[in-house]
């Protein structure tokens, strides 16, 4: 089984998949942003690094993916591949950090890759507001993200807006603002809850 968390920057997608892969046994994913060799540059200069970033990220995404495919373990992945593709990317090119040439290429990149690929058994959405997801990447203190600006986290909220309402695969909601699930017990048991009525629901179905 392919289980997946998405969510904005500072969501809490990390946490709970470190959380969730203790719960359960998965094996966890995490997303390479320590050993990226583009973050950096790209915090200090969106408009010059923003191709060669989503193009590493969507590489590593894909690799990660096949491997999934084959493996036949039971995964947890900390974010998908197509909210590279269909948020990260497009936010850069709405807000002139990425041209147009190279977001189409981009573009006819993924929709390739898409033949190989399938959406995860079950993505759990983090739903965060951008004030919430301001507190959370300030307190872990990422010397990277300091230069990160508002309007470009709002971007990518109203894309992940987007992205949810026509998603094609199964998709469970928490409202992160309200589900405290690091610091509260309670909440995540809650979680734990709805995931295992939602995979019980896919183990009828197969």
């Amino acid at each position: 089984m392919h289980i997946a968390i998405a969510g904005n920057i500072g969501s809490g997608k990390t946490t709970l998949t470190r959380l969730l892969a203790r719960h359960y046994g998965w094996e966890p994913h995490y997303e390479s942003v320590d050993f990226n060799p583009y973050l950096s540059d790209f915090y200090n200069d969106m408009n010059r690094w923003s191709f060669n970033l989503q193009v590493y990220f969507l590489k590593e995404r894909l690799k990660d993916i096949l491997s999934f495919q084959s493996s036949g373990k039971d995964i947890i992945q900390d974010r998908t591949i197509y909210e590279d593709a269909k948020i990260f990317a497009p936010n850069l090119f709405r807000q002139g950090n990425m041209n147009t040439r190279d977001f189409e290429t981009y573009s006819d990149l993924f929709d390739q890759m898409q033949n190989l690929i399938k959406y995860p058994d079950l993505t759990i959405y983090l739903k965060t507001t951008v004030p919430t997801l301001v507190a959370q990447i300030q307190k872990r203190g990422r010397e990277y993200e300091n230069s990160m600006r508002i309007d470009y986290l709002q971007g990518l909220h109203e894309l992940y807006e987007e992205w949810i309402e026509n998603y094609g695969g199964r998709i469970l909601v928490i409202d992160a603002d309200i589900c405290k699930f690091e610091d509260n017990p309670t909440d995540f048991e809650d979680v734990v809850r709805q995931i295992d009525q939602t995979i019980s629901l896919l183990k009828d179905q197969r």
